[in-house]
């Protein structure tokens, strides 16, 4: 049957993106494909699986006519082939009778097309229409994290914009709603109902934050909706086994905390004694905190004396924790930090001075480039020799995914500069388009799941493949090291 898909899809792609052909004879076939396939399948499971081959290989044939490497009086032809079998052949007979058609001839399989039927006309699934395909994206676009809800956004409409300068997904376009929660998670569930309920979206991508997340998540499970790609790093959305609608592109905060961890013990030969942490007093924070103590024992080490500074969410308020530090008759001198720009920047401030020596590191989620923008306002030396862990490669670079990203950046978002967090949103969106465009023209949630569940060694140029798997809804484990100069410049380092 997949062989017989394998023919069958490319003809039907290739007359379905013929304006001169009839698209009710090209439906046709395709609903008595479709019989073929009942009949032929042992279960629910098969048959879905079955249609999703059959999908992918119309797409290819549409895709063929529009590459110019097949012509429509081919399609026209052999599309008439096919009427002339299926004429008055009872569904358990098709299969046989299209074989015959179909096999003929080197010739005739070498013109035979590989691309997809236009979009169905109508579409009972929600966020799928004729035209566009709709997916919302719930995080802080007021208040003092607002700007990691602005480069997410950013990043994954340049890469929707991108597939949508390509044809879009099978002839429809991508649409990015959002909604603000403020990075609150008592606002969290109103922005949720807001995309979900009024904008009536299809998934979700790219949710910002910890705590915020802990509620969108639930609330995407229960109508077993897409929550995919979300900016945070933590386990509450890393269960194992996965999730079955949860899909994470970026490594966890727990893998950046322990990379971290191990770079200052075996590389700058700090005693554990001497790691401190500096996080926000939440979910987020507790995340990256749960991080370094499974760091430490995995080294072998103690973690029931971390000492833990903490800030309040949302906050620049720092001053407890400064006076926590001060009052420490052997202070660190490393500082894991587990916070955002804002308060990152300020804590730096606040201690620079006392204790210049100090070594401050971040993970990916304080938002790099604005976390240099804020040490730099106050001086070089504030900036020079601060270290942020990072889920994609540096954005300075001339890799092939860098030169894209910058390249999309340019021409949909002119005068924008180049930053880490909308560098990840736009890779991480480049991932579910490919994704979005094997699935086919019959889109639902339950053929997208599978098709990224079987996602594997996705190369997008980033120096490490990507991948999926029943068992695997992370796609990237990749942690590259990076550290401010004093002209506010990141930096490669190697943490290992």
């Amino acid at each position: 049957m997949r062989n017989l898909a394998s023919r069958v899809g490319p003809i039907v792609g290739a007359a379905s993106a013929c304006q001169a052909i009839d698209q009710g004879r090209v439906q046709a076939i395709v609903d008595k494909f479709r019989e073929v396939i009942r009949e032929a399948s042992t279960g629910g499971s098969d048959r879905d699986e079955l249609t999703r081959v059959f999908n992918g290989y119309v797409a290819d044939g549409r895709n063929r006519v529009g590459a110019a490497q097949t012509d429509c009086n081919t399609a026209g032809r052999q599309l008439a082939e096919l009427e002339r079998s299926l004429g008055q052949t009872a569904p358990s007979q098709a299969a046989t009778s299209l074989a015959g058609v179909i096999a003929p001839s080197a010739a005739v399989a070498a013109t035979a097309p590989t691309v997809t039927l236009p979009p169905p006309t109508a579409s009972n699934v929600q966020g799928v229409t004729q035209n566009e395909i709709r997916f919302g994206i719930a995080g802080p676009f007021s208040g003092a994290s607002k700007e990691l809800g602005r480069q997410m956004k950013m990043g994954i409409e340049a890469a929707f914009n991108r597939a949508n300068d390509s044809g879009g997904i099978n002839g429809r376009s991508l649409r990015l709603f959002s909604a603000d929660d403020g990075y609150e998670p008592s606002r969290t569930l109103d922005a949720m109902k807001q995309l979900y309920e009024k904008d009536k979206v299809f998934g979700f991508v790219g949710n910002v934050g910890t705590p915020t997340s802990a509620v969108a998540m639930p609330y995407a499970l229960q109508r077993r909706v897409l929550f995919y790609g979300a900016f945070t790093g933590a386990n509450i959305l890393r269960n194992d086994p996965p999730d079955r609608y949860v899909f994470n592109y970026r490594a966890s905060y727990a893998e950046e905390t322990d990379t971290v961890v191990r770079y200052l013990v075996k590389l700058r030969r700090l005693q554990p004694r001497d790691i401190a942490v500096f996080a926000q007093q939440d979910s987020y924070g507790d995340a990256g905190f749960s991080g370094v103590a499974k760091a430490f024992r995995s080294l072998g080490l103690a973690d029931t004396s971390i000492v833990r500074f903490n800030y309040k969410r949302n906050t620049v308020d720092v001053d407890e924790a400064v006076n926590q530090l001060r009052a420490m008759k052997n202070p660190p001198k490393a500082i894991v930090m587990v916070a955002t720009y804002r308060a990152a920047a300020k804590f730096i401030e606040k201690t620079r001075d006392l204790y210049p020596n100090m070594i401050y590191t971040n993970v990916s989620f304080v938002g790099s480039t604005e976390l240099s923008d804020e040490l730099m306002l106050l001086g070089p030396r504030y900036a020079n020799g601060v270290i942020v862990t990072q889920v994609v490669p540096a954005v300075g670079g001339y890799s092939s995914a860098v030169l894209e990203y910058k390249s999309a950046l340019e021409k949909y978002f002119p005068g924008e500069a180049p930053s880490y967090v909308s560098f990840e949103g736009y890779v991480s969106a480049n991932v579910l388009v490919q994704a979005l465009r094997k699935v086919g023209p019959q889109l639902d949630t339950e053929a997208l799941i599978d098709t990224l569940e079987n996602m594997q060694s996705v190369d997008l140029g980033l120096g490490a493949k990507l991948g999926f798997g029943r068992a695997e809804h992370q796609a990237s484990h990749k942690i590259w090291g990076t550290a401010l100069d004093e002209r506010g410049k990141f930096q490669a380092i190697e943490l290992e």
